[in-house]
């Protein structure tokens, strides 16, 4: 189990708890908030996450609204280790870069897996351009597409400061999806080539059809073995528990032991582009 889902059971536990203690069932308490008893049962089980609304009509229902502050603070610690994406969205692509950019600015190394799509440290304008809009397609987001793509380049700077080391690994497969024209697929494998040489920077490629010893389920970040951030389809995970940080720095070494690094990267990034301007003649050609 998580930290993020310990945690949110420990909560509904001690919503259950406070609704014991007033003597109330769980119908009891839907009825007074007007829920469905399936609410309760879900808070109480750590099956769902509460608002704070929702914990301060709870405290107030069970005869305890001094009790409103606490449920309101683990609520919060809770949401520090998950940020839905709609929320952060809701803010703006710019804002959620420069939270990124906060994180990556207090770390000295960084270790990044991505299976989906080029990190985005390492995205050219263009690419970064078509991931925000993809983005937008599934979250209805009305940010500025232009401050988003200004502020992930604004991120990148950080690849040049002293002092700090970065190692990216990309699944093979994630040079393949199609996000964006091939034209400007091609410009972003360009610049992958380019980042291989970069002193302080180690690009590994884990290949399609070489042997691995795990499957490359989702990508992650690893900040100075102190945090790992996640992206999920819904929310961003913060890890901060070291038993689970141990687990993903072990997937780490085990997708690193299966990637190519140096001439044999650039080998594969050249089999990559060579496949892309193939499909492009074959397009032409149709």
């Amino acid at each position: 189990m998580s930290n993020y889902q310990t945690a949110r059971t420990a909560l509904g536990a001690r919503l259950k708890e406070m609704r014991a203690e007033a003597g109330l069932s769980g119908k009891q308490v839907a009825a007074a908030l007007g829920w469905l008893p399936s609410k309760v049962s879900k808070l109480e089980h750590g099956k769902q996450t509460p608002t704070e609304e929702d914990v301060r009509a709870w405290a107030a229902t069970v005869g305890q609204p001094a009790a409103a502050n606490e449920l309101t603070n683990r609520l919060r610690a809770l949401e520090t280790h998950y940020a839905s994406w709609k929320r952060q969205m809701s803010a703006g692509i710019r804002a959620r870069q420069e939270a990124w950019r906060f994180d990556e600015a207090s770390s000295t190394r960084l270790l990044c897996f991505e299976s989906a799509c080029v990190p985005g440290l390492l995205q050219t304008p263009e690419y970064a351009r078509h991931m925000f809009l993809r983005l937008n397609e599934v979250f209805h987001n009305p940010g500025t597409i232009d401050d988003g793509v200004r502020a992930r380049m604004h991120r990148q700077q950080i690849l040049y400061d002293p002092g700090r080391t970065f190692h990216f690994l990309i699944w093979e497969a994630a040079l393949h999806v199609p996000l964006c024209p091939p034209e400007v697929m091609a410009g972003q494998l360009d610049r992958l080539v380019g980042a291989v040489g970069l002193n302080a920077i180690r690009v590994g490629i884990v290949p399609l059809g070489g042997p691995i010893s795990i499957a490359p389920s989702h990508g992650f970040w690893v900040y100075d073995e102190r945090l790992v951030k996640v992206e999920t389809i819904a929310a961003e995970l913060r890890i901060t528990e070291q038993s689970e940080i141990g687990i993903y720095l072990d997937v780490w070494r085990r997708l690193e032991q299966a990637a190519v690094h140096g001439p044999a990267a650039h080998r594969l990034l050249a089999r990559v582009r060579a496949c892309l301007d193939q499909g492009n003649d074959e397009q032409a050609n149709a």
